[in-house]
């Protein structure tokens, strides 16, 4: 028998939880049954390249948080990236995208925001928050530290990882104490 080191085991792991978390977010369950969910795994220089981009977010809008978390993202093994295309309605006509039904809300005119193109269809949404949450409930039943960020998320979209009108993110680590919590940043100040 070989000898296998810890820190060789625990990447490996890591690997596989990621892939297991992709497994989850496609098996969420969906309204009407309609997957429009993406999923990305980013790991070494591809990870590195997202924190990079999470920093330079920070640095334009001056909110310290992001470069917290943009560290965060580079002390973690993976990111399981997760998005949504919301921009297509669940054809249900509920009205809680605020428009009186689906065929309004399609004719509507789609804008861009600073982090996501909307409006979005609200099952849609739900439809995300399922996806992200399951994700993140396998890497918690795996004893794996995570954290759903949604910064992760906008910088993929402006790296152009997923095209998808919302994503998120899932970090994963696993180091002698969960990184991603007691976490130090100062708050913004008002203007």
């Amino acid at each position: 028998m070989g000898v296998i080191r810890s820190d060789s085991a625990e990447m490996e792991g890591l690997l596989q939880v990621a892939n297991l978390m992709a497994v989850s977010a496609r098996t969420a369950p969906k309204a009407h049954g309609v997957d429009d969910i993406s999923v990305l795994i980013l790991t070494g220089p591809e990870k590195d390249a997202l924190a990079d981009e999470m920093a330079k977010i920070g640095d334009e809008r001056r909110v310290p948080t992001w470069r917290r978390d943009s560290e965060n993202v580079r002390d973690s093994a993976a990111v399981v990236l997760i998005g949504v295309n919301g921009l297509r309605s669940a054809g249900l006509n509920c009205g809680g995208c605020g428009f009186r039904d689906c065929g309004e809300y399609e004719r509507a005119k789609k804008t861009i925001g600073p982090d996501y193109e909307g409006p979005n269809c609200i099952f849609k949404a739900i439809d995300l928050g399922i996806a992200i949450c399951s994700s993140a409930k396998t890497a918690s039943i795996m004893n794996v530290d995570n954290r759903i960020m949604y910064r992760t998320g906008v910088a993929a979209r402006r790296l152009g990882l997923l095209r998808d009108s919302i994503v998120l993110g899932v970090p994963i680590s696993a180091k002698g104490k969960n990184i991603y919590f007691d976490r130090k940043w100062e708050p913004r100040r008002a203007e």
